[in-house]
């Protein structure tokens, strides 16, 4: 039997939580490299990979206000098909859903702050 559109938003929603997520763990990392690249200074080579750490750095930041839309436009989306379920859908793949879209907000909340 082929996923339901609720069960297939529900695993939109998580996949670009997940996404999000990783996102900001590659920017810890990239300051990190960066940090370390300041410290040490050096030779040229060091000059040109701060420089290659720094674009890419400003790369990831970039990937977010869009990411974050895709989020924010999935969670409405979401809401109104749990509306419609409600009733008729399993109950499983409401609490699912739901789950979903508190974590997209929780998550959307969390980084909109930092």
């Amino acid at each position: 039997m082929a996923p339901s559109p609720l069960t297939i938003t529900t695993s939109s929603i998580n996949r670009m939580v997940k996404e999000e997520q990783s996102y900001h763990k590659e920017i810890i990392q990239q300051q990190a490299r960066i940090t370390k690249l300041e410290r040490d200074g050096g030779d040229e080579n060091a000059e040109f990979q701060l420089r290659q750490e720094r674009q890419a750095l400003e790369e990831t930041k970039a990937v977010f206000p869009s990411l974050r839309q895709r989020i924010s436009d999935s969670i409405t989306k979401l809401e109104d098909q749990i509306n419609g379920a409600e009733g008729s859908g399993s109950e499983d793949e409401i609490t699912k859903a739901k789950q979903a879209v508190a974590n997209a907000k929780e998550s959307l909340t969390i980084e909109g702050m930092a």
